[in-house]
């Protein structure tokens, strides 16, 4: 079922209205009629079954029918801090970063990047980095469009990244142990924060960009309290580690046996 957001989404028996792309989207692509149903997201993780009540000229109006029961959002919330990559390819992470259920994406300036963001980044690049995050949530079933932030300096990347529950550095060197080492260990209890009560797992993973980090960066990303993970034997491109890492994250938190089994299970006290 073709998936939209809105800012915001009112009770069902109201209507919303889609217009700009998304009428277009609606009427000109998907030649949807009259009596179709869409699904509208509120971009906080919300989701509503609606139905296509009328197409006007400047407009595409639909009616709120109920509330979608489930999420495709994971039980966690994971960030991802990337430096700065020469090209494209923050583009490319932020669209995988989207699949794999990242809630938002914090671009940053390092040591080694090759790419610079200059004095001021434009505009019109910051609305093609949220335009893809958009289409990247449509595509993947969202429930949410994860933010993508303005590119800040290392210290400022690093200080945010700090404060999550699991705070995770992806670094080759030779100290680095291996992720799902690290991940056993916090399922175990044995390190990390856990997420306060009723609140849920928030996850950073810092990407270095192709020259890595600096070793002044890793010793005082080590200080704030990440913990450098490798990600395996292999050595993968700075646009494809965050990927690998969520992916990683994905099965040892959301789609593992183990944790199907806790889902589960009554919660004891």
């Amino acid at each position: 079922m073709p998936r939209f957001f809105l800012e915001t989404v009112p009770e069902p028996g109201r209507e919303v209205a889609f217009t700009g792309d998304d009428m277009h989207h609606i009427s000109r692509s998907l030649r949807m009629a009259v009596g179709e149903r869409v699904t509208v997201c509120d971009r906080k993780g919300a989701g509503y079954l609606c139905e296509l009540t009328a197409f006007l000229p400047d407009r595409v109006c639909a009616r709120v029918i109920a509330p979608l029961a489930g999420s495709s959002e994971p039980p966690y919330r994971a960030e991802v801090f990337q430096a700065l990559p020469k090209g494209d390819k923050l583009e490319t992470v932020i669209q995988k970063a989207v699949e794999c259920g990242a809630c938002g994406i914090h671009p940053f300036q390092s040591a080694r990047c090759v790419a610079r963001a200059g004095s001021g980044e434009s505009a019109a690049r910051q609305q093609r980095r949220d335009r893809i995050a958009l289409e990247a949530a449509k595509q993947s079933g969202r429930g949410m469009v994860p933010r993508v932030w303005p590119t800040a300096d290392f210290a400022g990347a690093l200080a945010l990244a700090a404060q999550a529950n699991l705070p995770l550095l992806c670094y080759e060197g030779e100290d680095a142990e291996p992720l799902p080492a690290v991940l056993n260990r916090f399922l175990s209890g044995r390190q990390g924060r856990p997420a306060p009560p009723g609140q849920p797992l928030t996850v950073s993973v810092m990407v270095g960009s192709e020259g890595g980090f600096a070793p002044e960066e890793a010793a005082a990303a080590r200080a704030a309290g990440l913990l450098a993970v490798n990600l395996g034997p292999r050595i993968l491109r700075t646009e494809t580690a965050a990927t690998f890492a969520l992916a990683c994250l994905s099965y040892a938190l959301e789609l593992s046996p183990e944790q199907q089994i806790r889902q589960i299970l009554p919660k004891t006290t």
